[in-house]
């Protein structure tokens, strides 16, 4: 384990004496602050329960120990990404099972706590959607009805808290690429944006080495955050995982999960 965290660091020496690729943030759009706020209140509201949550590991609903990483991480986004006026997050790993949607709805709740900040969370894990499955909630319309303007943001998503907008998927797509890769995507991602204005998009992908939806998705977003896990992810997965990206957007930072210390 301890050759894994070298060879991250030396990773990421690397990536930021080169300069890494930097991408300019989105035009934000102004709109009456009542407009957007009648948007949001518009909203379906939903909850779960916080066994629910906690039995799929969603642990930041609530203040406590077990959400204190969370919430650092979450700090730490925020400060990066208000640094550079980024809004969008990519949400990924190498390979399947290394904790990224679990790190995706952590995120988004724990944003939630900041009450005056607003965060949209999408999952575009097409191929194999779970977000629905971690909140146990399945929403009329899916989330790929949005992104082919079969129906609007407006009357898919659910809202948590008031400041936590869901879009989430209901069943698996056959062709997730055609979806992600669509010019339509793109247009209607700038919509929701300009008329939610979000501090944070948030998006759930699948695993970049597995197939080629979240190549085809990188372009949309400011940054991505890579979520691998201890003796299960490979460096060499890791690498190459880092540098397909990092040829897209910018790499933001590296979570190492279920990592055990060997100190007390």
């Amino acid at each position: 384990m301890e050759k894994l965290q070298a060879a991250l660091s030396r990773a990421r020496e690397k990536r930021q004496a080169s300069g890494g690729v930097t991408f300019p943030p989105v035009e934000k759009r102004q709109q009456s602050p009542s407009a957007e706020q009648a948007r949001w209140d518009a909203l379906t509201p939903f909850d779960v329960p916080r066994a629910v949550l906690h039995k799929h590991r969603v642990v930041t609903r609530e203040v406590g120990e077990a959400a204190a990483p969370f919430d650092i991480l979450r700090t730490k986004i925020l400060v990066q990404m208000q640094r550079h006026g980024w809004k969008r997050i990519a949400i990924t790993s190498p390979m399947p099972r290394t904790g990224k949607t679990t790190t995706s709805c952590n995120l988004a709740l724990g944003l939630g706590r900041q009450h005056e900040l607003r965060s949209i969370l999408m999952d575009l894990d097409l191929r194999d959607p779970s977000v629905h499955d971690y909140l146990e909630t399945t929403p009329e319309y899916g989330v790929s009805d949005v992104l082919t303007g079969k129906v609007d943001f407006a009357d898919q998503a659910m809202c948590i808290g008031g400041n936590v907008a869901v879009s989430m998927a209901r069943e698996a797509e056959e062709d997730p690429a055609r979806l992600l890769n669509a010019s339509e995507t793109v247009d209607v991602l700038s919509d929701i944006e300009a008329r939610y204005n979000p501090d944070l998009m948030i998006f759930d992908l699948p695993s970049v080495l597995v197939n080629d939806e979240t190549r085809a998705f990188l372009k949309n977003v400011d940054c991505a955050l890579i979520v691998i896990r201890a003796s299960v992810t490979r460096y060499a997965q890791f690498d190459i995982c880092e540098q397909e990206i990092a040829e897209q957007t910018n790499v933001l930072g590296t979570v190492l999960n279920a990592y055990m210390s060997s100190e007390t």
